[in-house]
């Protein structure tokens, strides 16, 4: 089985989730790694593996991230990766896939499921080749123990419960 490593400068892990019940706070992941072990043009027998290292949050804030890595959401001290493991994928069309596996944050581990789309493979100008895919999906983040809000004067919360999750990554095979 071949082993494809993520490159993290040619990709990107990206959020948003609801601010004050009518906006989006949009905000990424600086530093992760990650594996797909098995044909990246045939996902269906294909193990991915995925760690993000919390500490590199950044939602163009300050004080918000410090605040996302306390223990009120986060607590990347005590917690300082978010972990992704695949346990099973199915394929849905031609090039897109269902990625079912187990998410741990902040401790906890529940099954979720990604939509992801292989968008194709390339020769880059060293010779080297790469393959591209975007990954979605969307999480509670009350399931994992992400609780902290805030009430608002006019009603509603400050910070949203659903989080969408984007994913654009590229791979290379491992040396």
């Amino acid at each position: 089985m071949t082993t494809w490593v993520i490159d993290s400068s040619h990709s990107n892990i990206g959020f948003t989730v609801k601010h004050m019940m009518v906006s989006k706070v949009r905000g990424n992941f600086e530093s992760f790694k990650g594996t797909i072990e098995g044909n990246p043009e045939d996902l269906a027998n294909a193990n991915i593996e995925f760690s993000v290292d919390m500490s590199t949050i950044n939602t163009n804030s300050e004080d918000r991230d410090n605040h996302l890595r306390s223990a009120d959401f986060f607590d990347a001290e005590t917690h300082p990766e978010m972990k992704f493991v695949s346990t099973a994928i199915a394929k849905t069309d031609d090039d897109e896939y269902d990625v079912t596996g187990d998410l741990t944050i902040k401790g906890v581990t529940k099954k979720v499921t990604f939509e992801a789309e292989y968008e194709g493979k390339a020769t880059n100008p060293w010779g080297q080749e790469v393959v591209g895919f975007t990954v979605k999906g969307k999480i509670k983040r009350k399931d994992f123990g992400l609780t902290w809000n805030q009430a608002l004067e006019t009603g509603g919360v400050l910070v949203g419960d659903d989080v969408k999750i984007i994913i654009e990554l590229e791979a290379n095979p491992a040396q």
